[in-house]
C-alpha cells in the first residue's frame, strides 16, 4: 500500500515529553500559511470515557489546533489503560488492529495536503508482540521530528533515540527541545542542544519555553501559535512543493 502524502511523524525521547503540544504548534503553523493539515494519533491510552465511547485529549487537541473533524480517522485505536499499547491490549482484550490504522491514514491523505501523525511514547514502544512504533514510521514513510527536554539526561536519551532512528535509515528532519525554563535556566539545559547538536550533526529547529494558559486536557493553546512561528524553524519540516 503506497502513502503517497506529504507529512511529518512527531516522535519523542520519552512518554509526556511534549509530542502533542508540538504536533499542534506545527499544525497550527502550517494553517497559518493556507495549508491543509491532517493530524493522526494512530494509538493513543489513558483514555478517558465520555458519553458511552472513548476520548484521547491528545487526539481531541491535535483535531482542535488543525480544526480536522474526522475522530475515528484521527485516532482509530483507543484504550483506557494508561500503558504501553501492547499491554493495553492485553488487559482489555482488543489487540491494535494495525489494518484499521492504515485505513484510517489512507483516508486521510485523501482530505489534506499535509499529514502530523503523533506517535505514542517512543520509537520502539511495541504495538503488537512484532510491530513497533518504528514499523510504522517505515511503512508511513515519513520523516521524523524528534521532541526532546532539555535538563539533565536528555543527551543520553535523545542520543539514544536518533541512533534508533538513523540505524534503521529515517530521515531525521530535526530536534524540539520542550519546556526550556525562561528564568533560572541551569547549565545543563543552557548547554545540551548545542552540544546533541555537535554530537549528531542533526539540527536543532528550536526550543519551546515552558508557556502559560496552555493544556491539552482542556483544549488550551495560549500563545502556541505565535510561540512556534518565532521559534520553530518550520520551513525545515515542508518539501520543495510548498
Amino acid at each position: 500500500m503506497a502513502f503517497k502524502k506529504p507529512g511529518i511523524f512527531v516522535t519523542g525521547t520519552d512518554t509526556g515529553v511534549g509530542k502533542t503540544v508540538v504536533s499542534a504548534g506545527i499544525a497550527m503553523a502550517l494553517r497559518a500559511r493556507g495549508i491543509r493539515v491532517g493530524v493522526m494519533k494512530p494509538v493513543a491510552t489513558g483514555c478517558v470515557g465520555i458519553q458511552d465511547r472513548l476520548v484521547s485529549h491528545d487526539a481531541a487537541y491535535l483535531m482542535e489546533a488543525a480544526e480536522n473533524e474526522f475522530p475515528a480517522l484521527t485516532n482509530p485505536v483507543r484504550y483506557r489503560q494508561p500503558l504501553s499499547p501492547n499491554v493495553a491490549a492485553s488487559i482489555e482484550k482488543r489487540e491494535v488492529n494495525i489494518d484499521q490504522i492504515r485505513k484510517a491514514y489512507r483516508e486521510l491523505q485523501s482530505y489534506y495536503d499535509f499529514i502530523i501523525v503523533e506517535g505514542v511514547g517512543g520509537l520502539l514502544v511495541p504495538l503488537t508482540q512484532d510491530y513497533y512504533v518504528a514499523n510504522m514510521i517505515r511503512e508511513f514513510n515519513l520523516p521524523l521530528v524528534v521532541v526532546s527536554r532539555c535538563g539533565l539526561g536528555t543527551i543520553n536519551h535523545t542520543l539514544l533515540t536518533l541512533d534508533a532512528a538513523i540505524v534503521r535509515g529515517f530521515d531525521v528532519k530535526g530536534i524540539i527541545f520542550n519546556r526550556m525554563p525562561t528564568t533560572n535556566i541551569s547549565i545543563a539545559e543552557m548547554t545540551n542542544p548545542k552540544v546533541i547538536h555537535e554530537l549528531t550533526g542533526v539540527p536543532v529547529l528550536g526550543c519551546l519555553p515552558e508557556m502559560e494558559s496552555l493544556s491539552v486536557e482542556v483544549c488550551e493553546f495560549g500563545h502556541l501559535q505565535t510561540i512556534f512561528q518565532e521559534r520553530i524553524q518550520i520551513d525545515r519540516l515542508l518539501p520543495d512543493s510548498f
